[in-house]
């Protein structure tokens, strides 16, 4: 093997390693069935969602995971192989591909690894189903809102009827 062509690996196993050390979760799937069209669309679900979507080797992924948390990743990695990286929202690469997984009805979770916690294929597709953060907060202020509105609503019939 080349020099030059040793260094080309070792540039994307660096990007791979940058991603790692960077993202809150990384989610390896299996993307076989996959028409160009339907993964063209699928990319462009995942970047509106801010998850970085690559297909690496399984070789330059296994070196570049070496002495991570993402380590427990190597049993997954042999056939074909992508990973969605997230950097903000941790759930999204799962939620995400997992609505692609549903309407294709193609493609398939192997694992992956959510803020430090490795998740087999069906760790990930029930992580998956629990609702975003922003779905969390809103829920949660509907429940606050909701008892606060009651109450308000009490005090002025109250009042309405101290007038009368």
């Amino acid at each position: 093997m080349s020099v030059e062509h040793l260094k080309q690996k070792q540039v994307i196993i660096d990007e791979i390693k940058d991603k790692l050390s960077r993202a809150q979760s990384a989610v390896v799937i299996d993307y076989i069935g996959t028409s160009v069209s339907e993964a063209d669309e699928m990319r462009k679900k995942l970047r509106e969602a801010n998850v970085d979507y690559k297909v690496y080797k399984n070789t330059l992924i296994n070196r570049a995971i070496e002495g991570t948390e993402y380590e427990v990743l190597k049993d997954v990695l042999s056939g074909p192989s992508a990973v969605a990286f997230s950097y903000d929202d941790a759930v999204a690469p799962a939620r995400v591909i997992n609505g692609i997984i549903k309407e294709y009805k193609k493609m398939e979770f192997k694992a992956g690894v959510i803020e430090g916690t490795y998740y087999d294929a069906d760790g990930v597709q029930k992580i998956a189903a629990l609702p975003s953060r922003d779905e969390l907060i809103a829920k949660f202020m509907g429940s606050i809102q909701s008892p606060v509105g009651a109450l308000v609503r009490t005090f002025q019939a109250v009042a309405d009827a101290k007038t009368e």
